[in-house]
């Protein structure tokens, strides 16, 4: 089992977080902005041994790397923003390009989404503020391939069937997603490569398909739209469900129930790549607009990790992503927390060296 962790680069202050969230704004704001909003609701959460750590601290990716690959996780998939030419958060994998440090396996994760913000006056019902948009032409596909080829040639960088691995986050977003495919595999072939391996990422199984006819050598579902569709899951009452519409209530499903989906028949086909998933709860970002999946310790996410194992030891390829290694302001993390240390990551460990 070949798990690649999502990796978040938000934990440093940036001039464009300052300017539209504050001064030193970071993914530790949102998290320790957590607060509980239901009875037993675990808010806020709490780093353990890693601390609020910064990640221009080469120290803090050293440690990271060592606990990752303790626990048989071979790689980071860096999330990597590109906006026509600008680079956000760049600066830590940067700094692992220039140092050579850690020498850990990693690969890039496009974010290609806008980045947008509800306004200070009504965070439930004012129009979307944008940020920065996310833009697409053929002479920014070329600049964006010449940027991350440095990238891609490093010894370091995670391949699948000899390709290097670069998963897309919106594949439905693309300006004609098949021609992108044609064009990047193209680039990627004059380059020297025998090609990209593309990963698409979709949040309902029956996606699938179209990510696929868009030229994409897989796709790696996280079923949290499926769970979102799947009322039965829900932990609460109608009533409940209404007040969220009105937001005055987070969407609250199980999480030992929630998890059969990511382990579904879909999983089993050889182009799917499966999730592990250790917790979700995007409420420290979204107050009453978020939901989360409650109820997660470490032997519900060790039968889960079990299932998505089963599925892929019968595949050629045996890829898993695991979502993620430190999102902690959506609450699905791996790095060792107040409450459960590192329990997460020896429950990783004792399946992926069985």
């Amino acid at each position: 089992m070949r798990v690649i962790a999502y990796y978040l680069p938000q934990f440093h202050a940036i001039p464009e977080n300052d300017e539209w969230w504050g001064k030193d704004f970071t993914e530790w704001t949102s998290v320790r902005n957590g607060k509980p909003l239901f009875k037993g609701h675990q808010q806020p959460v709490e780093p353990g041994e890693l601390g609020y750590y910064n990640l221009l601290d080469a120290d803090i990716k050293e440690r990271q790397a060592q606990l990752a690959r303790e626990a048989g996780i071979e790689g980071f998939c860096y999330w990597h923003y590109w906006f026509g030419g600008k680079q956000l958060l760049e600066k830590p994998l940067q700094q692992v390009m220039e140092s050579g440090k850690p020498d850990f396996p990693f690969c890039l994760g496009w974010a290609n989404e806008s980045w947008k913000a509800k306004t200070w006056l009504d965070q439930q019902t004012a129009p979307d503020r944008m940020l920065i948009e996310q833009t697409y032409s053929p002479e920014d596909d070329q600049a964006h391939f010449e940027a991350i080829l440095p990238m891609l040639r490093d010894k370091r960088y995670i391949q699948v069937d000899g390709k290097p691995l670069l998963m897309v986050y919106r594949p439905f977003d693309l300006l004609d997603g098949k021609a992108w495919t044609e064009r990047w595999q193209k680039m990627a072939k004059s380059a020297g490569f025998n090609g990209l391996f593309l990963l698409g990422h979709a949040l309902m199984a029956t996606d699938r398909k179209r990510v696929l006819d868009l030229g994409f050598n897989a796709v790696n579902i996280v079923p949290l739209g499926d769970v979102k569709r799947s009322l039965g899951l829900a932990l609460h009452h109608w009533a409940t469900f209404i007040n969220y519409l009105r937001g005055r209530s987070p969407l609250v499903y199980d999480y030992a129930r929630a998890i059969h989906l990511f382990a579904s028949p879909a999983m089993k086909e050889e182009q799917v790549v499966p999730t592990i998933l250790p917790n979700w709860d995007h409420t420290p970002r979204s107050k009453m607009r978020g939901f989360l999946l409650n109820g997660s310790n470490p032997e519900a996410f060790r039968t889960h990790v079990q299932a998505i194992k089963q599925i892929v030891d019968k595949k050629q390829n045996q890829l898993v992503m695991l979502k993620s290694w430190n999102e902690w302001g959506e609450g699905n993390y791996m790095e060792p927390d107040s409450r459960w240390d590192r329990q997460y990551l020896d429950v990783l460990q004792q399946i992926t060296k069985a």
